[in-house]
This record gives structure tokens, C-alpha cells and sequence, in this order.
């Protein structure tokens, strides 16, 4: 393959994760109401520990739902990296004369990178358009937000293609992500550079997903903390009953040991030394965590943490999508332990 196709493929799957509607650098779920959990102020950009507030549904950029790269487990391949998600950047533009993915096809030699630079990347880093990327397996057929975005990208193995979105919208657990299956459509590059970009991709989406479920998972705490310090039965704080106390220690405790795991794979990234083991051990700690932390907001609020009213319901909702969002617990502790 070309090597400035390559490139181009590099760009094109590690912009579209990280580049979001109307901004660029958002690879984070969609929520409701102020930002935290997602874009406009987001868990990603806040950092670990930050409080994350829901933002409107159906906006913000999303890392989730995705297959395995070729090189994933359950892939094509035979190498270390779990399954993942779609996130959004802006649409693309090609010049290559339609082609359908087919396994075994030489790779084109006629791909213009050009104009797929100038017409993707572009566009997703002025944030001008909506991207779906997905990273497709048979575990994980779907793209998220298919159905409203501008393209719809998909990778399979070394092939990087357009896609449309094709049957029923289909309900997630978090109510403000819908997600689609895509089509069939025309190859826009292929080649070593496609993998090697969309398994960049996947350690740089997973990490923020990693990093917005520390943020939730923070604010389920606090929340909580609050709820049980203003709630009283026989004439005392529920807080102070000693079964309470530990709960809520024991959420504490899987918080701040998924923060250092958070920031240690996001230095090892930013400085390039990351091997990808960093990442998966981070997005384990971080998804458990925020996951039990919902667990536990819903116990100690009772019946208040069923109902719809409160933003708590909405932040619950995303704990467990945000935990297998880019790769399950079960994926990314197998490439933690992997020889």
C-alpha cells in the first residue's frame, strides 16, 4: 500500500475518535444536561476525580460499541487488543471510484489520498459534521449514532471503509445512545496503516472512556454522600450507620486506586511508550469502579434512585455501558495478563 494512504488512514481513523460535533478532541459518551459524563465540559477534558453532569441527549461525541481491530481477540488477527466502540468527528470526502470491501482483494493502488485528507480530515477537525467510526466483529456489529451522523466509517481488520446505516435503531441501556448497523460500502484504504491506526485509536478511546467513567463514578459518590448525610431514619443521618459508612469506603477505595492506573496510561500515551497494557488495566479499574459506584447509589438512595426525576437515573444509566463500552472487563483484563 501507499505510504501517504497510510497516513491518510492513520488521520482519518484516529481523528474521527477524537474529534467531536462542533469542536474537535471528544471521545466520550453523549448524556444530558450539562457535561461531566460527555462533551462541553466532559469527564475526558475534566479529568479523573471530576464530577461529571449529563449532557442533552442525542450530542456530544461517543467512544463506544465497537468490534475488535484485526488484531483483536474475536478479530481477524491474532493480536492482544479487545473489542471497542464508535465515537464522531466530520464527514468525509474521497475521490476513489466506489469499491466494495471483499476479504482477499489487492489492496487499490489508485486511492488518492489527497482528497480524502482534504475532505475527512479537514472537516473533523473544524468539527463541521457529524462521524460515526466503528471498529467492527461479529461480538459487536454495531455503530453508534448511525443514524444521525454525516458518515459513518468503518474498520475491518485493514480495510477502511464508508458505510450506510441499515435496519432498526436499536435501544442501549444509556437512553440518550442509539445504535445502528452499518452497511456495506465503498473502500476508501486498506493496508497495515488502517490496524495500526485504529488499534491507536482504540487505546486513545478507551483511555477517555476510562477516564469519564472515573468522572461518573466520582459523582455518583458525592451524590450519594450527599443524599445519606440529609436522610434521616430513627432520628439520625442514614450516613452515620456503620453498614452505610462501608459501602460508601468501599466505593471510595476502587475510585481512587483506578485514578493513578488513569493518569499513569495517559502519560504513557502522551509520551508514547504505552504498550496498550496501561490502557486496558486503566479502563478495567475506571469501568469496575464507576460501575460499583452506581451500585451503590442505587442502594443507598432506595426508591428515589429508581425514579426518573433526579439526574442520578441518568448517570446510573451510564455506568455499565461506560464499564464494556471500548472493550469488556473481561478483553481487557485478558490483554493485561497476556504473555
Amino acid at each position: 500500500m501507499l505510504a501517504g494512504v497510510d497516513g491518510v488512514a492513520d488521520g482519518a481513523v484516529r481523528g474521527a475518535v477524537l474529534a467531536g460535533p462542533g469542536r474537535a478532541g471528544a471521545a466520550v459518551e453523549p448524556g444530558r444536561g450539562g457535561s461531566g459524563a460527555a462533551p462541553e465540559g466532559d469527564a475526558s477534558t475534566a479529568g479523573p476525580g471530576r464530577a461529571p453532569a449529563p449532557v442533552e441527549p442525542g450530542r456530544g461525541a461517543a467512544a463506544v460499541e465497537p468490534g475488535p481491530p484485526a488484531s483483536a481477540p474475536g478479530g481477524s488477527g491474532s493480536g492482544a487488543l479487545p473489542p471497542g466502540g464508535p465515537a464522531h468527528g466530520g464527514p468525509a470526502r474521497t475521490d476513489a471510484a466506489p469499491e466494495t470491501a471483499r476479504p482477499g482483494d489487492a489492496a487499490p493502488e489508485s486511492v488518492p489520498p489527497g482528497g480524502l485528507a482534504e475532505g475527512l480530515l479537514s472537516r473533523i477537525a473544524a468539527g463541521d459534521a457529524l462521524v460515526s467510526l466503528c471498529l467492527l466483529s461479529p461480538a459487536q456489529p454495531y455503530a453508534l449514532d448511525a443514524d444521525a451522523a454525516d458518515v459513518v466509517l468503518v474498520v475491518e481488520g485493514e480495510v477502511l471503509r464508508r458505510a450506510e446505516p441499515v435496519g432498526p435503531v436499536r435501544r442501549s441501556a444509556d437512553p440518550a445512545r442509539r445504535l445502528v448497523r452499518p452497511g456495506p460500502g465503498p473502500v476508501l484504504a486498506r493496508g497495515p496503516g488502517v490496524a495500526a491506526a485504529a488499534a491507536r485509536a482504540y487505546d486513545m478511546a478507551a483511555l477517555a472512556t476510562a477516564t469519564q467513567a472515573l468522572g461518573l463514578g466520582r459523582a455518583l459518590l458525592d451524590a450519594t454522600v450527599r443524599y445519606v448525610r440529609e436522610r434521616t431514619q430513627f432520628g439520625v443521618p442514614v450516613g452515620s450507620f456503620q453498614a452505610v459508612k462501608h459501602r460508601l469506603a468501599d466505593t471510595l477505595l476502587g475510585l481512587e486506586f483506578a485514578e493513578p492506573l488513569v493518569y499513569g496510561a495517559a502519560l504513557a500515551l502522551a509520551r508514547g511508550t504505552a504498550d496498550g497494557r496501561a490502557v486496558s488495566a486503566a479502563k478495567v479499574a475506571a469501568g469496575e469502579a464507576a460501575y460499583a459506584a452506581a451500585r451503590t447509589a442505587l442502594h443507598l438512595h432506595g426508591a428515589l434512585g429508581y425514579t426518573e426525576e433526579p439526574d442520578l437515573s441518568l448517570w446510573i444509566r451510564k455506568a455499565r455501558p461506560l464499564r464494556d463500552a471500548w472493550g469488556t472487563p473481561a478483553a481487557h483484563r485478558a490483554r493485561v495478563l497476556a504473555p
